[in-house]
């Protein structure tokens, strides 16, 4: 007789909210990789629950809780399109719109890593040509790399901080701590 345990493990999602790094409200501000995807439906024109449920294919619970998360986070507003009965469409906010940088390069990463025969989407401009995308600094127009690029002190820096990041200034960017 062979017996096996079976175990079930229950993950607790961690809320960054307190966390004083911008990456890690961003994660928690978005969610998770549904959040994501709905997101770029969004930006593909969908708004409807129908819609994002049809292009994405996951359960009606778990779309109603991501939308309702993105929608208490900001990214979305809802508004009544059809009153008996009563129906919705999420609408992208400015904090929505302002997700789309990081879409593109998620996007664009993924173009770069996944292999050319399973793409079945490319980005283009109005055009059709193709785009290639890179992170740049809005006020020199340089590009924006981890050869370049380093920690800065923030308003909310205590000196813990304020010591991380002069190590790791001093580790990554050969600059004196």
């Amino acid at each position: 007789m062979i017996v096996t345990d079976v175990v079930t493990i229950i993950m607790q999602r961690t809320s960054f909210s307190d966390f004083k790094c911008p990456a890690a409200r961003a994660l928690d501000s978005v969610g998770d990789w549904w959040s994501i995807l709905i997101l770029r439906d969004a930006f593909h024109g969908l708004s409807r629950f129908d819609e994002f449920q049809k292009s994405l294919g996951v359960a009606p619970n778990i779309l109603t809780r991501r939308l309702k998360h993105l929608t208490d986070e900001g990214l979305f507003e809802r508004r009544l399109y059809h009153q008996r009965p009563a129906r919705y469409e999420y609408v992208l906010t400015e904090k929505g719109r302002d997700f789309f940088p990081v879409l593109m390069a998620l996007f664009s990463w993924g173009s770069r890593h996944i292999p050319e025969e399973d793409l079945a989407f490319l980005l283009g401009d109005a055009s059709g040509r193709e785009r290639r995308t890179m992170l740049v600094d809005a006020q020199t127009g340089e590009e924006v790399t981890p050869e370049n690029t380093s920690l800065l002190a923030g308003p909310a820096a205590d000196d813990e901080a304020r010591e991380r990041i002069a190590r790791m200034r001093a580790w990554y960017l050969g600059i004196d701590a």
